[in-house]
């Protein structure tokens, strides 16, 4: 249904009392939210406006303007620069941005504000990140926006700078994965091999995605490859693209041979887990991660809410590769397509046969 079509319904149901109106409006919300349904969303939200006494609405306003621009017009602006590469204009718009997030909806004693995606991400942030306090929901997405204004400021140079503002974003939403990522790029590149493990480990315990996965497992192989822990690294290549293929791995490998000036056998598996167990890291997806996708999908078949049964059914399929997943997933959405092949890929680089050519 289009947005003005929701709009016209959601009118027809309104009354004369504000707190029915208000209520009922809530409801709708949470049942579009559930849906993904960011048109329903928006008219829920322009109805509850319309429905609020000036004051309130006032109040409103103030939180999610500046100068009169909505927030997420800002964001618009911002990224139109960025696609223009005229980041000396995106910048005191981003700064600006940055400064009316962290002023106005900064954590309070009992409470604080999150940027949660989808229900997975809000089950598992309330499962890990669990501090007792009320999670009230931003109106936008602010880790994006903050995550957004680090990379002007990485691409300007001022790498150190974007640290903060990075780990802000990540307490908005410690699910994401983005901030995460942009963190450790600033860490590789001011060669802090302590600070990139620790955060991969952190990113590991969410990440939900083998594309999410295989890029952690590559950036400890770019820092042990800078340390010179030349084996290790080719470990964590070799189990990067177990989860994902990238192209560039092979030209790592062939990297790490010309570093060591020798070849460079290709780990068993066995020999793969034991190097990775030596920085504290378990191969494969968090056990939590699975457990809290698999939970939604049962919940929600429960409830006959198949588009959100399916979304985390996916996520358990591609983590495990279970068979039986597959049938659930095929038996509600005949045409869908998996997003992981069923064998995980191997690296076509083998430095012992790179060798062997050469001789």
């Amino acid at each position: 249904m289009a947005y003005n079509d929701i709009l016209e319904e959601l009118r027809a149901k309104l009354g004369d009392d504000p707190d029915a109106n208000e209520k009922l409006l809530k409801e709708q919300g949470e049942n579009f939210a559930k849906e993904g349904n960011y048109d329903g969303l928006k008219a829920v939200g322009e109805l509850l406006m319309d429905n609020m006494p000036e004051e309130r609405r006032k109040e409103i306003d103030r939180l999610t303007h500046i100068d009169g621009m909505r927030l997420d017009e800002i964001y618009a602006k911002i990224e139109k620069f960025i696609q223009e590469n005229n980041y000396l204009e995106a910048i005191p718009l981003a700064e600006r941005l940055y400064k009316k997030v962290t002023v106005e909806y900064a954590d309070g004693e009992n409470a604080r504000f999150v940027s949660l995606r989808n229900p997975f991400e809000d089950n598992l942030c309330q499962l890990l990140f669990n501090d007792g306090k009320t999670l009230n929901r931003t109106p936008f997405n602010f880790t994006m926006y903050l995550t957004t204004y680090a990379f002007l400021l990485v691409e300007t140079g001022a790498n150190v700078d974007a640290i903060p503002i990075l780990e802000r974003a990540i307490e908005f939403n410690p699910i994401d994965v983005s901030p995460r990522f942009e963190l450790a790029e600033i860490y590789k590149l001011i060669r802090n091999k302590k600070k990139v493990l620790e955060l991969t480990r952190d990113t590991l315990k969410v990440a939900y995605s083998p594309l999410t996965i295989a890029r952690c497992y590559s950036n400890i192989g770019y820092v042990l490859t800078d340390s010179g822990d030349y084996e290790d690294a080719a470990a964590f290549y070799v189990a990067s693209v177990m989860f994902a293929p990238n192209p560039a791995v092979p030209l790592e490998m062939q990297h790490l041979a010309n570093l060591k000036g020798s070849p460079i056998r290709k780990p068993s598996r066995e020999k793969m887990i034991e190097v990775m167990k030596k920085y504290d890291i378990e191969y494969g997806p968090d056990k939590h991660v699975i457990e809290v996708a698999a939970q939604l999908a049962s919940h929600y078949i429960t409830v006959k809410d198949f588009p959100n049964a399916l979304q985390a059914l996916k996520i358990v399929y591609n983590l495990t590769l279970d068979e039986e997943i597959k049938k659930l997933i095929l038996k509600y959405d005949p045409e869908s397509k998996m997003l992981r092949p069923e064998e995980a890929p191997q690296t076509d680089f083998d430095p012992q046969k790179e060798e062997e050519k050469k001789s």
